[in-house]
C-alpha cells in the first residue's frame, strides 16, 4: 500500500536495499514508443553507486531488465515490469543495529508503526529504492521524446552544505564534467576539497538539487487538487532524505514585494513573454510555458562513523556507530533521481491534459 504515484502514467516501486532485486511496474505508458533496456541504462548509470570516492563504494551495476510491456523494441500499452538485481549487498555490516535505532533514520518509526523492520540497509527507506524510480523515469523520457520532443529536463547540484554555486558562473556544459553534477566549475573544486575532508572524518553533509524542465508547453496542470506544482513537490518530497521543496522563488518569495515578485508579461512574436520567472513556470497550478524550476533539499546522510546516542528496542540507552558503505553527500546521486521524478510528473500531466482538453482552448493575439 502507498508504493505507487501518478494518475495516468502510474509507477509502483518494489523491493528492498538488501533483497535479491528491486524494480518498478509502470502502467499507463502509451503503445508504440521505441524502448529497450539500453535507453534506460543511460539514466541508471548516472545514479549507480561506486563511480568515484565521493559516493558510496557499494559496487552495483544497476543493470535494468525489461520483463514485460515491450515487444520488438516498442511498448505495447500494457504494464512494463522493470527489475534491477542487487549484487553487492553486505548485510553483515548491519548486524550491530539489529536491536538499535540509528538516529536520523527511519528505523525507529518503521518499528513503531509495523513492529517489524528490515534492518539490512534500511529496507524500503534506503536510497537504493531510487534506482527503480530512475528506471521508470527513463520510460517517461522515452515517451516524452516522442510526444514532447522539445522538452529538456536538467538537474544539477546548486548547493553543498552552506556552499552555493555562483550563478554568474553558471554553465550547463559543465554539469557532465565534474562528479557533483554542478554547473559551476569553481564550486566543484571547492566542494571536492570540502567533501574529501568530511568523508575522511566519517561525517556527511546535505545539499540542494535544482531541476529544470525546459520546453514544456503552457496548460499542464489544474487549478486545485491536480496542480502541476503540487504533484512535482509531492514527487520530489517522496525521495528518501528530501526534507524541503521549492518551486521558483520558493521560500525566497516571502522576502519580495508584490512589485518585485510579479513576472510582468508582454507580447512577443511567438506569444507571451515574461520579464522574470519567480513563479517557476507555474501559475495557479498550470504551466506558463516558461522553464519549470524546482529545488529540493537533501539532508546529510545519517549513517556516519561517529558515535551517536540512541536507544535499543528494549528501551535502553546506548551508543551506535553505523558501519558500512555510505554516501558522504547523498545529494550527488539525487540529481538523476530528481530528473526522473520530473519526467514522470510532466508525462503524467501531459496525458491528463490530452485526455481532458486535447489542445489548449484559449488563444492570445
Amino acid at each position: 500500500m502507498f508504493n505507487s504515484f501518478g494518475h495516468l502514467f502510474r509507477v509502483t516501486t518494489w523491493g528492498e536495499s538488501h533483497g535479491p532485486a528491486l524494480g518498478a511496474t509502470v502502467d499507463g505508458c502509451p503503445p508504440n514508443i521505441p524502448l529497450n533496456a539500453d535507453m534506460l541504462q543511460v539514466w541508471l548509470d548516472k545514479r549507480k553507486p561506486g563511480q568515484n570516492k565521493y559516493t558510496t563504494q557499494r559496487q552495483e551495476a544497476d543493470q535494468v531488465e525489461i520483463l514485460s510491456g515491450v515487444f520488438e523494441g516498442k511498448t505495447t500499452g500494457t504494464p512494463i515490469q522493470l527489475m534491477i538485481r542487487n549484487t553487492d549487498q553486505r548485510s553483515k555490516d548491519y548486524g550491530d543495529i539489529l536491536d538499535k535505532f540509528r538516529p536520523g533514520h527511519a528505523d525507529i518509526t518503521y518499528w513503531q508503526k509495523y513492529g517489524i523492520r528490515d534492518y539490512r540497509g534500511g529496507g524500503r527507506s534506503s536510497a537504493r529504492e531510487t534506482a527503480a524510480r530512475v528506471a521508470a523515469g527513463g520510460v517517461a523520457r522515452a515517451v516524452l521524446d516522442v510526444l514532447m520532443p522539445k522538452l529538456q529536463i536538467l538537474g544539477y547540484m546548486a548547493q553543498m552544505g552552506d556552499k552555493r554555486i555562483d550563478r554568474d558562473k553558471f554553465d550547463l556544459a559543465e554539469i557532465e564534467n565534474n562528479p557533483f553534477w554542478t554547473p559551476d566549475a569553481v564550486a566543484a573544486k571547492i566542494w571536492a576539497t570540502y567533501l574529501d575532508n568530511l568523508r575522511k572524518s566519517g561525517n556527511s553533509v546535505g545539499a540542494v538539487v535544482e531541476v529544470i524542465a525546459q520546453g514544456a508547453p503552457a496548460g499542464l496542470g489544474a487549478p486545485v487538487y491536480a496542480k502541476l506544482d503540487t504533484d512535482i513537490s509531492s514527487a520530489m518530497m517522496s525521495i528518501n532524505a528530501v526534507k524541503g521543496v521549492e518551486i521558483g522563488a520558493g521560500m525566497g518569495a516571502a522576502e519580495l514585494t508584490g512589485e518585485d515578485n510579479a513576472d510582468e508579461i508582454s507580447m512577443g512574436p511567438d506569444g507571451p513573454v515574461y520579464s522574470s520567472n519567480h513563479a517557476g513556470g507555474i501559475l495557479g497550478g498550470i504551466s506558463t510555458g516558461q522553464d519549470i524550476v524546482c529545488r529540493f533539499a537533501v539532508k546529510p546522510t545519517s549513517s556516519i562513523l561517529m558515535p551517536r546516542k540512541t536507544i535499543t528496542k528494549s528501551g535502553e540507552d546506548t551508543e551506535i556507530i553505523t558501519k558500512g558503505r555510505h554516501d558522504p553527500c547523498v545529494g550527488i546521486r539525487a540529481v538523476p533521481v530528481g530528473e526522473a521524478m520530473m519526467a514522470c510528473v510532466i508525462l503524467d500531466h501531459m496525458l491528463l491534459h490530452r485526455g481532458q482538453i486535447g489542445v489548449n482552448q484559449g488563444t492570445i493575439g
